[in-house]
């Protein structure tokens, strides 16, 4: 009876040393201990950003510095530096902007020129994209074609308006041709250069994987030429939004209707130089609203996707 006491002691404790030893490294159970803190470290997530301190990093800069522009612009016409004719003062811009929406003109002027301006930039997109790609995967495309991209792309909008006139009247197609003459080789070569920067480890990966044709450049080549690619839809953006301006300034037709190019022309002609400074500060305003609505947090989500950018 003695022996089987001592007998189970011996176990007891030979079953207490092991559970008490340290486990060896490589075991299931210490991997899934290190998977765990590495989850732990993924899921750390940075505190969201108050909102006062949101509005007093990104809204009080700008705000400020518009309170001073307005202020030096008043300052201008009370000190008399340039004549009432050529500068006028806020007010009367301001002035401007209530009898512009008073006469239901305002709105209309801006969704004319915004609506053509975005449908022109879609059809860049759609038309720039595949040249993109095909420009930056076939060498022979990119020798004959390259080069004559990056001259369209420094060739000034407007003087692609009297061709346009020429061949397609004065009518919305011709506004359209204009602007995708001007952003297309912007969208294109944002995207070559975005492909270029891809490291060919990513697209040799691909290839053995089996992403070859349109899936390597749907699953490889896209998400790798992302940030080029972005930078390229934000200049052709404003290469559309600048080629429109430009035709509607030099073409104008009861047809067209009056959008914010043809405003700033009307006020020219007519010698209002609040007129005047009304459209180019609408132009400012929805180039500026497009960048802050579209491109900006399209940016903030890829820098954030790639690790760069702290979440808030």
């Amino acid at each position: 009876m003695a022996a089987t006491d001592h007998t189970a002691t011996l176990d007891a404790e030979a079953a207490k040393d092991a559970t008490a030893a340290p486990r060896e490294p490589g075991r299931p159970n210490d991997l899934a201990g290190l998977e765990a803190g590495l989850d732990a470290l993924d899921s750390v997530r940075s505190p969201r950003t108050p909102l006062r301190e949101t509005l007093r990093r990104k809204v009080l800069p700008p705000v400020t510095a518009v309170a001073v522009v307005l202020v030096v612009w008043q300052a201008l016409v009370w000190a008399g530096v340039v004549p009432d004719y050529k500068l006028p003062s806020p007010a009367d811009v301001w002035g401007e902007v209530r009898t512009a929406w008073l006469q239901g003109t305002l709105l209309d002027s801006i969704w004319t020129s915004v609506s053509r301006g975005l449908f022109g930039f879609l059809l860049a997109l759609a038309i720039g994209t595949p040249l993109g790609l095909l420009v930056a995967r076939v060498r022979f495309v990119r020798s004959a074609i390259g080069p004559i991209l990056s001259g369209l792309q420094s060739l000034p909008s407007v003087a692609w308006v009297p061709p346009a006139v020429i061949w397609l009247g004065l009518n919305d197609s011709m506004m359209y041709a204009v602007i995708l003459l001007g952003a297309v080789p912007s969208v294109a070569n944002g995207l070559v250069a975005g492909v270029d920067q891809i490291p060919p480890l990513y697209l040799r990966a691909g290839r053995t994987l089996g992403a070859t044709g349109l899936r390597g450049a749907w699953h490889i080549v896209m998400p790798g030429a992302l940030p080029g690619y972005l930078a390229g839809l934000k200049q052709g953006w404003a290469f559309s939004w600048r080629s429109l301006m430009a035709a509607e300034i030099i073409a104008s037709s009861p047809d067209l209707g009056v959008g914010l190019g043809q405003l700033l022309e009307n006020g020219r002609n007519n010698s209002s130089m609040s007129q005047v400074f009304l459209a180019i500060l609408l132009i400012l305003v929805v180039g500026i609203a497009i960048d802050l609505l579209i491109f900006s947090p399209l940016e903030r989500r890829v820098l954030r996707g790639r690790g760069l950018l702290a979440r808030r």
